[in-house]
């Protein structure tokens, strides 16, 4: 049962999430219900844009709304009565599945991947068999919509998988992960979509790119292949359009894939990093503490791989945080406060270093 169904109102909810971090007060939760995730501020940091398949909102899988950030969890209303948070503007086709959006500069336009184009219905969710894969679908591509939902370019072209995309602070560029030479590489391309080049070549995933504020670096999260055996357990797992995201460590490379270094060494799954506003750490997504594997929280650590800090401590699940564009909000995603679902929901705080 979510906290809406259970009759509390938006104050009470809001004040029922506690305050874990000495980095994050004024904790408040944005959406309710279903998966909500990957929520990127605006370059004026007063929007977000996100994916989700609330179902309360008639979705299968993920698609990509945006919204004010005032205008989340504010109660809609129909004749006087109270119905639960009023549903933000979709910006994507409604068919298909979709991932990783951002908004483009000037806030008008918003990117995202998508497999409309591969289909009307949801792909396929992959069987496990045992084991946690995600599926690569050759049929996402980038595209760039403006607020009324209509598609107004598509930046990529090639055969393969293209997602993932981020824009750079300095909007001139957007970095993306893609298998068109092969792997799932980085690549930049001009805002345009023109003049794509390869960043990273090593064997492995790498991916969740994001710029750092002065717009000269990338973080990512990557995983590379230790053994023949490894290798060719990723290269077989690739060709059926799978990946294993269970061995990732967090790196940082110059925009123009010179000074590739390696900045946790942690084990398991560490991934979903933002630079902190002062490019000197990097916040991320990691169970590496966890004996479960499932718990994941966030961390703090330096470039240089030092001093490493928990950031949250509750809920099992916790990533994919983002700063705001001046430093002093942090946005994520997390599965506390879902009334014993598994809803995972958007929670806004202001930051303290």
């Amino acid at each position: 049962m979510s906290l809406l169904a259970a009759g509390l109102t938006q104050a009470q909810s809001s004040e029922s999430v506690s305050l874990e971090s000495k980095h994050l007060q004024n904790l408040r939760m944005l959406t309710y219900g279903g998966d909500n995730a990957e929520a990127y501020f605006s370059f004026d940091g007063q929007q977000l844009v996100f994916q989700s398949n609330n179902p309360a909102w008639g979705l299968q899988c993920d698609q990509i709304f945006y919204s004010p950030i005032a205008d989340l969890n504010v109660q809609a209303q129909a004749d006087g009565q109270l119905m639960g948070p009023a549903k933000p503007s979709m910006i994507s086709t409604g068919m298909g599945r979709t991932t990783c959006s951002y908004f483009m500069p000037g806030d008008e336009y918003m990117l995202f991947a998508s497999t409309h184009e591969g289909g009307k219905e949801c792909p396929p969710v992959p069987e496990s068999h045992g084991k946690y894969v995600w599926p690569i679908y050759e049929s996402f591509d980038i595209y760039v919509a403006d607020k009324g939902g209509n598609i107004v370019q598509k930046l990529t072209q090639e055969p393969g998988y293209d997602a993932e995309a981020t824009v750079s602070p300095d909007g001139q560029s957007i970095v993306f992960t893609s298998t068109r030479s092969g792997d799932l590489e980085l690549w930049i391309m001009d805002i345009d979509g023109s003049n794509p080049r390869q960043i990273t070549h090593g064997l492995g995933y790498d991916g969740g790119a994001f710029f750092s504020p002065d717009s000269k670096q990338l973080v990512f999260r990557a995983s590379r292949p230790s053994t023949p055996e490894d290798s060719a357990h990723y290269v077989d797992l690739l060709k059926q359009g799978l990946v294993e995201p269970t061995n990732m460590e967090i790196y940082t490379v110059n925009v123009d894939g010179t000074d590739l270094k390696q900045v946790t060494h942690l084990g398991k799954a560490n991934w979903a990093p933002f630079f902190h506003p002062s490019q000197e750490k990097i916040i991320f997504s990691s169970n590496h503490h966890s004996a479960r594997g499932y718990d994941f929280q966030l961390y703090m650590i330096g470039t240089d791989g030092q001093g490493l800090e928990a950031i949250t401590h509750e809920s099992i699940f916790n990533a994919f945080p983002m700063f705001s564009p001046d430093g002093k909000k942090l946005v994520f995603s997390s599965n506390r406060n879902n009334g014993g679902t598994r809803d995972t929901n958007l929670f806004i705080a202001d930051w303290v270093d």
